[in-house]
């Protein structure tokens, strides 16, 4: 479990691939402290398994089904990533619970200057809007975020200048295909629509002909 609070932009060193896996290997002053083989970690809010660990760097391992799903395809050598360790129990909440499990990319389709401030829209599958609501969490590419605007299937975050200047969507460009995760609150916490349930909805009983009792 993460906090969203991106604690390095590390970088990526080496791209291996081997049966099956890609292995990466990050460079990170801060993120290599205190992790050892087998802790998990994450990777452009990706949770991944940390194999090796030196000095200042870290190697992770990634399956063909998170490169598909992730932005973790697209990384080369150099590449910047965001960087997080787990939550210790006891520690500040400054963020909100990322599982690191990742839902789906969202791609980043308009940068606005706010001041010194940018606000940067991105477009999502529509079956994920439901959960997406004004002030709401969202995390990208691991990072906590509020939610600003959400309309059809879009929605904007507002970056402070240290938040441009600290994690991976500081530079990213239009096009860019950023890691999404759906605040998990939202996701489980939700009360169903009725055509969600099992069974024929209130609006297929009427197109068959039936008729709400108004009276009950």
């Amino acid at each position: 479990m993460f906090t969203g609070i991106v604690e390095d932009l590390g970088r990526v060193v080496r791209v291996q691939d081997s049966e099956g896996l890609r292995r990466f290997t990050l460079r990170s002053d801060v993120c290599a402290d205190g992790v050892h083989v087998g802790d998990s970690i994450s990777v452009n809010g990706a949770c991944l398994t940390a194999v090796d660990v030196s000095a200042a760097e870290i190697s992770v391992e990634a399956i063909p089904e998170t490169l598909r799903l992730t932005n973790l395809g697209q990384l080369a050598v150099d590449s910047p990533v965001n960087l997080e360790r787990p939550l210790a129990y006891g520690d500040r909440m400054g963020g909100h619970y990322v599982q690191g499990h990742v839902d789906a990319t969202a791609e980043l389709i308009e940068r606005q200057s706010d001041g010194d401030s940018e606000v940067v829209r991105f477009a999502v599958p529509p079956n994920l809007t439901r959960y997406i609501v004004s002030k709401g969490f969202i995390a990208l590419d691991g990072v906590s975020l509020t939610v600003v605007e959400p309309r059809d299937a879009t929605f904007a975050v507002a970056l402070i200048p240290h938040t441009l200047r600290s994690v991976t969507l500081g530079a990213a460009p239009v096009g860019y295909l950023a890691n999404l995760e759906i605040d998990i609150l939202a996701k489980y916490g939700r009360v169903p629509e009725p055509e969600d349930e099992s069974g024929p909805s209130i609006a297929q009983l009427r197109a068959a002909g039936y008729k709400l009792d108004e009276t009950r």
